[in-house]
């Protein structure tokens, strides 16, 4: 009840106050609060509207509003819904313009190191306006007028109302396509700011920018400015300056290819005449020059007979010097020591061998000795005497005294050949006994 009461009673208002709190979501709605120095507000502008505002929502945007009042019931708060935004003491397309510029002007779209210059002879110009305007007649006048020879294609376009930007970037690209101009005239008639903004949509801006043919902006008179002029190459004050900017004037030229063509042909006379002339002198002191040539020639023929000579001796006495390193070479050459020290091996191996068998024999002979001596130490030559080496039982001791042994206790006698195990009777301590 509350929100229809609101709804009937408050169908239109109009507000005045700064944007604050603005959220663009991604539904397409935004939102914000609009505000003065005593009170606020809650607004919203639906998507169906927000895709028809000229101009961006920014913060701090001192606008005046037109809609309804209405409650948002989930929050039990009052919001106004908006259905038209102009900004307060400048319109919406002027607001737009400002914004466009500064946006593409970050880009570096209007940079002039990317600027294209104009050719001094173009052959064939393309134009984008209107097929029914003053502006193409002015254009097709002046061309025509200045350089008859310039071939023109004209591709038309509306240049105001609903699709004509889409139509001016849909030409400026099929131009580009063409691949045959060399530059390019975008224009029409003066008009207000509304009958230019075609020339300020951001499409049209940003295919005059990317443009690969040099383009020309006339559009309006010499007062009115849009972005397409910042875009693009150069910029002319009305269509006919352009086509001026464009075409040169036939006749000059000719003109001044004629005056070119006679200052070309006295500077190639002049300069044959002074070639003539170096001839000339060249040709008469050509003979004092064939004499000098004919001495030094006749000093070249001498020095070729020296040097051919001092060739021969040291060829000569070069290969003397190969034939005494050849000798010297062969004497100390490594076969042929080898061939004289092959006489004395046999010799050599004869001693080799005899010394061998001396001392093999002296070592068997030390041998026989050192074998006699260990036989001699040996405990088994001692066993073959007839003597025995007893041991105790348990711990496998030598038995050195009789007192390491008792009565009754047995013991292994260790002979030459095999083991006796005996029985202790009796223990002398006393050898005498």
């Amino acid at each position: 009840m509350v929100r229809l009461s609101l709804e009937t009673d408050f169908a239109e208002v109009w507000l005045e106050g700064e944007i604050s709190n603005l959220r663009a979501p991604v539904s397409g709605h935004l939102y914000c609060t609009l505000k003065d120095q005593t009170s606020q507000v809650r607004a919203v502008i639906f998507r169906s509207t927000a895709v028809h505002l000229k101009f961006g929502l920014e913060e701090g945007l001192h606008v005046v509003v037109r809609g309804r009042l209405s409650v948002y019931e989930p929050r039990g708060e009052y919001q106004v819904i908006l259905d038209h935004l102009e900004p307060k003491g400048r319109g919406a397309l002027q607001l737009a313009f400002e914004q466009l510029r500064r946006r593409l002007e970050a880009e570096g779209l209007f940079d002039r190191e990317g600027k294209q210059s104009l050719p001094a002879f173009p052959r064939t110009v393309g134009i984008v306006t209107s097929p029914t305007g003053a502006a193409i007649r002015d254009l097709i006048t002046v061309l025509h007028r200045r350089c008859p020879i310039l071939n023109i294609i004209i591709a038309p376009v509306q240049v105001q109302g609903p699709g004509s930007a889409e139509q001016i970037t849909a030409a400026i690209q099929a131009l580009n396509r063409l691949g045959v101009l060399d530059v390019m005239i975008i224009g029409r008639g003066g008009g207000s700011l509304e009958d230019l903004w075609s020339f300020n949509e951001e499409a049209v801006v940003r295919a005059i920018a990317a443009s690969q043919v040099p383009i020309v902006s006339a559009v309006g008179h010499e007062t009115d400015v849009t972005l397409a002029d910042f875009a693009a190459d150069v910029r002319a004050p009305t269509p006919s300056a352009a086509a001026e900017m464009v075409a040169p004037v036939l006749t000059e030229t000719a003109e001044r290819l004629d005056m070119l063509t006679a200052r070309c042909r006295q500077a190639m006379t002049s300069r044959c005449m002074e070639q003539h002339q170096r001839r000339d002198l060249l040709l008469a002191h050509m003979g004092s020059i064939r004499f000098r040539v004919l001495k030094e020639a006749q000093r070249v023929d001498g020095a070729v007979t020296g040097m051919r000579e001092a060739v021969r001796a040291r060829l000569r006495q070069a290969i003397v010097n190969a034939q005494t390193w050849t000798s010297a070479l062969m004497s100390r050459s490594p076969v042929f020591q080898a061939r004289r020290d092959l006489v004395i091996v046999p010799q050599l191996r004869s001693r080799l061998v005899a010394a061998m068998n001396h001392g093999l024999k002296r070592k068997a002979e030390h041998t026989h000795a050192y074998l006699g001596r260990f036989n001699g130490l040996s405990p088994l030559a001692i066993l073959n005497r007839g003597y025995g080496i007893l041991e105790t039982m348990p711990g496998r001791q030598i038995i050195r005294d009789a007192g390491q042994v008792s009565v009754g206790e047995e013991i292994l006698a260790r002979l030459a050949r095999g083991q006796i195990r005996c029985t202790v009777e009796e223990v002398k301590l006393d050898p005498s006994d």
